[in-house]
């Protein structure tokens, strides 16, 4: 099993990559965490916003493969405990597909981004800056996966 963080944004400043990098190098040959930046459009104050996110999303839908599963990250998706994801991780490794974890930009996901996803996931009804969302999926994928393998990282 793969899990791919399908993101769009712009450049990040090294202390994300680092931070990303420490909990993605944690995880076992077994569940490799990759990063696909989909580049953040420029937004002119007269861009045409909804067409610059269609073609986000197109970049982020052609980073998927036929029959992979798409877990969409948006305000009102599923809340999930720590516990939880731990049991859908399970579940995911159980399903043997990539997981594609998809993030939009500032005005969040195209609709055709959403309309192909399996699943949506809520992190917090807070809106998070992208920087803090990449660390917070690695460390909290990291977790879930130390709480299966009963690792005292979790304790």
């Amino acid at each position: 099993m793969r899990i791919r963080l399908i993101s769009v944004a712009s450049r990040m400043p090294r202390w994300v990559e680092q931070g990303y990098q420490e909990y993605a190098k944690r995880l076992p040959p077994e569940l490799p965490l990759e990063l696909v930046e989909i580049p953040l459009t420029t937004r002119g104050k007269n861009a045409d916003v909804a067409r610059l996110m269609r073609r986000e999303g197109e970049q982020m839908l052609a980073a998927v493969q036929p029959g992979e599963r798409i877990v969409t990250l948006e305000v009102n998706g599923r809340a999930w405990s720590t516990e939880t994801l731990a049991e859908q991780l399970e579940s995911w490794r159980l399903d043997a597909r990539t997981v594609n974890l998809m993030v939009g930009g500032p005005e969040g996901l195209p609709d055709e981004v959403t309309a192909r996803s399996d699943q949506r996931w809520s992190l917090s009804p807070l809106t998070l800056p992208h920087p803090l969302v990449r660390i917070l999926l690695a460390e909290q994928l990291y977790r879930a996966w130390t709480i299966l393998n009963r690792h005292p990282y979790h304790k």
